[in-house]
């Protein structure tokens, strides 16, 4: 199937996924995960009215996106993997939006490097849903002192809360960790209300129509859309 067909098919199925739901499908972002995949790839997404991208390593993104950002107006380029502490500078300069920060480490270190940005560093804190082997904070608490953290820096602005699901075929353990985001931007939003707490970046192409169901504004969809990883 062709990257345009595999796009408008998604898009069908995020809609039906909201109309079960009783939601509106405007308020759910589809992001194309192009790790793995190639630059002509990502233009042909593009092409197709994608604008939306997420990678997961700092320097693949580097090499595919050079200049694309500037020659195709209106890309949005999200970081969903595991940032590396020397890879911040580097990160704070390409992205738009980090969803991956999991630790209370990288945030004064993007901070300081986004002093310089022309527009604010978008940040998602991300919680772990319950597996050891994922990153991300342990709880509603860890979150908080996060969120504290991120409001002290001007070049930072929070844009809301990121997790992976498990990887089971307990559909309840999945829904269990869409749950736990919501539940936890509800004690955010009351603790911090000057953060943007909008976005819940839950859900991939196993699993987004349930993460819907739960609230998610932004799937993350790579092999649906893209095909296998070569």
């Amino acid at each position: 199937m062709s990257i345009h067909r595999a796009l408008a098919a998604l898009r069908e199925r995020i809609e039906a996924a909201c109309l079960r739901c009783g939601r509106n499908p405007q308020e759910v972002a589809l992001m194309g995960v192009s790790k793995f995949h190639d630059r002509p790839a990502v233009e042909a997404a593009w092409d197709a009215g994608l604008r939306l991208f997420g990678e997961s390593r700092v320097q693949e993104a580097e090499r595919k996106f050079a200049g694309l950002q500037e020659a195709r107006p209106g890309t949005e380029l999200h970081l969903i993997g595991a940032l590396q502490r020397n890879k911040a500078k580097t990160a704070a300069g390409l992205f738009d939006c980090v969803e991956s920060v999991d630790r209370d480490v990288l945030i004064p270190l993007l901070g300081n490097c986004s002093a310089l940005r022309s527009a604010p560093l978008g940040i998602l804190l991300e919680l772990n849903a319950g597996e050891a082997s994922k990153t991300g904070y342990p709880d509603a608490d860890a979150l908080c002192r996060a969120a504290e953290l991120v409001l002290g820096f001007p070049g930072l602005r929070l844009r809301g809360l990121m997790t992976m699901a498990p990887v089971t075929d307990d559909a309840r353990l999945i829904r269990r960790a869409f749950r736990a985001l919501a539940f936890a931007r509800e004690t955010l939003q009351s603790r911090f209300p000057e953060g943007d707490w909008s976005c819940l970046s839950m859900g991939m192409s196993g699993d987004f129509e349930t993460a819907i169901e739960e609230g998610s504004t932004l799937v993350r969809i790579g092999t649906a859309l893209f095909g296998e990883r070569p």
